[in-house]
This record gives C-alpha cells, sequence and structure tokens, in this order.
C-alpha cells in the first residue's frame, strides 16, 4: 500500500513506517494512496477524497479534525483517526507561556529594546499569583493548562458541556460566570457549529474590564473584529493567539493590527517532543490498520 505523508511530520516517520507499504511525500500521487497523514494544512474535502480513489485511511497529527470533511469520509467509507492525546503537553504549555509573556510585557519589552527605547516605567506588569484563571474546555489540554496554573497559585475554574468534577479545576455551570469571575480566559474547544464565533460581541460583553484572553484552541472560535474591537477600547488587556481562521492569517486579519496582541503561527503541536509524540501514534495506528487487513 501506498502511505503519502502530505503535511510535516518528523523527519525519522518515512523510515518507521516504510515496513508497512511504500511511503512517500510526493503529492502528485495522492490518486494513488491508500492513507493519507495530514496536520493542519492539508484539507481533505470533499474534492480531495474524490481525486484519491484508493484512499482508505486518513490520520491527523493533532487534535481537531475540522479540516477533514467526516461525513463524506464516512459516506466513502475512509477511516479517520487522530493524535489527539500526543499534543497536550506541548499545547498546554504554549497557552501558558502566553499567559506569562502577556502581562509581563515580554515581546513589548524586546522589541521595544531592539529599537533603542527603555521603557522601565511605561511597562507595568501584573503576577499571575492569586489571579483567576477560567478554562473554556476541560479536555487534555485545558486539565494540563490548569495543572499548571494551579501550580503559579492562580484559582483555576473550568466550563465543559459535559465535565462535572476534575480535581484540577472549580466546575462552573455556566461559560458567562465562568467568563465573569476571570482574569484570564483560555479557549481549548474545537471548532463545531456551536463554537463556532463563540467568543464575540455579545460574550466579550461578560469579560472583565482589562482581562486577557489566549487562544490555541480554533481561529474560529473567535469573531476577530469584535476582539480587535474590545483591545481597542480596552476591554480586554491583551489576546494571545496560537490559531487563526486560515494558515497563515489573511492580512485583512483585523487581529494582526490591533493592540496589546502576542501572536505566534500556529506552532501549539510543534515542539520536537510532540513531533515524536505524534510520530509514534501514527505508528501504532498503521500497525493496527495493516493487521487488520490480514
Amino acid at each position: 500500500m501506498l502511505i503519502l505523508i502530505s503535511d510535516a511530520f518528523d523527519a525519522s516517520l518515512p523510515g518507521k513506517l516504510s515496513k508497512y507499504g511504500e511511503v512517500t511525500d510526493d503529492k502528485g500521487r495522492q490518486s494513488e494512496a491508500e492513507i493519507v497523514l495530514v496536520r493542519s494544512k492539508t484539507k481533505v474535502t470533499k474534492d480531495y477524497i474524490d481525486a484519491a480513489p484508493n484512499l482508505k485511511y486518513v490520520i491527523r497529527g493533532g487534535v481537531g479534525l475540522d479540516n477533514v470533511d467526516l461525513d463524506y469520509a464516512k459516506q466513502k467509507g475512509i477511516l479517520v483517526q487522530n493524535t489527539a492525546e500526543a499534543s497536550t503537553i506541548a499545547v498546554a504549555e504554549l497557552a501558558f507561556a502566553m499567559m506569562i509573556a502577556l502581562p509581563n510585557h515580554i515581546a513589548k519589552s524586546d522589541h521595544s529594546m531592539r529599537e533603542g527605547q527603555w521603557l522601565k516605567k511605561e511597562l507595568k506588569r501584573t503576577e499571575l499569583l492569586g489571579k483567576t484563571l477560567g478554562i473554556l474546555g476541560l479536555g487534555r489540554i485545558g486539565l494540563a493548562l490548569a495543572a499548571r496554573a494551579r501550580a503559579f497559585g492562580m484559582r483555576v475554574l473550568g466550563w465543559h458541556p459535559d465535565v462535572f468534577f476534575t480535581d484540577f479545576a472549580e466546575i462552573i455551570e455556566s461559560m458567562e460566570e465562568t467568563i465573569k469571575q476571570s482574569d484570564y480566559v483560555s479557549l481549548h474547544m474545537p471548532l463545531l457549529p456551536d463554537t463556532r464565533g463563540i467568543i464575540n460581541k455579545k460574550t466579550l460583553a461578560w469579560f472583565k474590564d482589562g482581562a486577557y484572553l489566549i487562544n490555541t484552541g480554533r481561529g474560529g472560535c473567535v469573531v476577530e473584529e469584535d476582539v480587535a474591537e474590545a483591545l481597542k477600547s480596552g476591554k480586554l488587556a491583551g489576546y494571545a493567539t496560537d490559531v487563526w481562521l486560515s494558515d497563515p492569517p489573511d492580512q485583512s486579519s483585523p487581529i494582526l493590527s490591533a493592540p496589546n496582541t502576542l501572536m505566534a503561527p500556529h506552532i501549539g503541536a510543534s515542539s520536537k517532543e510532540n513531533m515524536l509524540r505524534i510520530g509514534h501514534i501514527v505508528e501504532v495506528l498503521i500497525a493496527e490498520y495493516a493487521k487488520q487487513k490480514k
């Protein structure tokens, strides 16, 4: 069978998978591929699937599956799986790093120093100790972030439609109440019809004045225009994001020119350690698939 590696994975992966079949990164051989490995760049749409008549298995190296047409894949009998458990630490650490960087003005301090400025009096820091973090979405990553925040002496609140207790956060029954009590809000939700644009003008009004918003979940969960306006008005003290409506973002995105932002190019799952974990899980999944074929 032909295994097509369509996006960037650890360099050791092709060698590990060669025992199961021919491995290629030549996207021109899409029509021959039985297994396709993707991350976030490749979009497995209806057209993509129709152009791959031999496709039987799609593995997404990462958490979300919003770049795969799951309904059409199911109609075609194509198995789709991800490597969700691999990325927990990498994404949680990035979210926490952003939470530290925003109130400490790390990016602004560095940039101003490079421009010959000395903003010692202008840049006022605040600490995480004693602040309240509200986590929207208590899956693996949300819970890993909660553990890190508690280690820094933060009060941690969590909202999730079907999580009712955990040792790592106080469960709050409504998203509104979670946001209202929080100094920091971190998004860890998949992109679904119910979560698309869930942070908008209405829900931003629930935020404390001067709260911070961190998004390492999905770019489509926020209405960018509304977040940009909240930053301009001071309603939000800062917004850190690793996720966008598209990779890379359209240059017309209002976030790119909004004040008090910290931006990253979708690197949440890109740690060296995580790429190795993703590769290991991919190998396990393909080994099981090959075993079932026999």
